[in-house]
């Protein structure tokens, strides 16, 4: 399981995007940067790191980084 700092390091360094821990809450729309492209990235790039299977329904239900986050740690 990846902690928080993790998945924050991950999210901007792997998509580019200038966040802090303190994004992970903000909805996507309110994020610097972000389109809805990433998050096949952001999918794609999170299996790969974990190792698990991710499902993609459930990322895009999710309304925010903390969200996903949850999702990524219950797996």
């Amino acid at each position: 399981m990846i902690s928080i700092d993790e998945f924050v390091s991950i999210v901007r360094d792997e998509l580019g995007l200038p966040l802090t821990a303190e994004d992970v809450d903000l909805s996507f729309d309110e994020l610097p940067g972000w389109d809805s492209v990433q998050m096949l990235w952001l999918l794609t790039i999170l299996e790969r790191r974990t190792g698990k299977s991710l499902s993609l329904p459930d990322m895009l239900e999710a309304p925010s980084l903390a969200a996903l986050y949850k999702i990524v740690a219950s797996q």
